[in-house]
């Protein structure tokens, strides 16, 4: 099994000072590696299509390229889940100040219940940061899930990884959806929809 997890938004608490009230981090989940080389095939020719020479964005996406991503995604089969929080009912003073505990809490969370979809995984994780928190996140969630849930924990550059690209994606339709006012709100989370398997929020 194959899982490539992604987030939107930023652990910090300074909302008033550019920090996101809104905090979601998804996986996306192959249980089939032919699955995933289906995938990676059909994000390539989308890139080639709309001439992408870089990477696939959520935030950074024309919507008919959202719509068109979604829609080439559709037939090939993956999961979906995600913890989406918002940052106002988070109450933990650590949580609230280190940074790295919020992002490991959080992620240790969507890992931990995830209604035993995870088994013997190859776990890949969006990052090009800290080669100790690197170590220590990937120690902390195989200590905090259950027995044979986790095999490999690796972190990967989305710039190179079309797969952390689609987690991306995936974040990114989920999160839109909690802004309220926007007309498009719902348009690619429910495109998504028959992908989703769980999304939990946090209280």
């Amino acid at each position: 099994m194959l899982v490539f997890i992604d987030e939107s938004g930023d652990p910090g608490f300074k909302i008033s000072k550019g920090s996101s009230p809104l905090f979601v981090v998804s996986l996306v989940a192959f249980r089939k590696v032919e699955d995933s080389l289906l995938a990676q095939r059909a994000i390539n020719e989308l890139a080639a299509r709309f001439g992408i020479r870089n990477e696939f964005k959520f935030s950074q996406s024309r919507d008919e390229v959202r719509d068109a991503f979604f829609m080439a995604l559709s037939s090939i089969d993956y999961c979906v889940r995600a913890v989406v929080i918002q940052k106002e009912r988070v109450y933990s003073s650590r949580l609230r100040t280190e940074k790295e505990a919020f992002y490991s809490y959080f992620v240790k969370t969507m890992l931990k219940f995830d209604n035993g979809l995870l088994v013997n995984a190859k776990v890949i994780i969006d990052g090009s940061g800290d080669q100790s928190f690197k170590k220590e996140l990937s120690r902390y969630l195989k200590r905090h899930t259950g027995p044979g849930a986790i095999r490999d924990v690796r972190f990967s550059n989305s710039k190179n990884d079309r797969l952390v690209q689609l987690a991306d994606m995936c974040t990114g339709a989920i999160a839109r959806s909690y802004r309220d006012g926007r007309a498009d709100a719902y348009r690619w989370r429910n495109m998504l929809s028959s992908k989703i398997e769980d999304v939990w929020e946090f209280k």
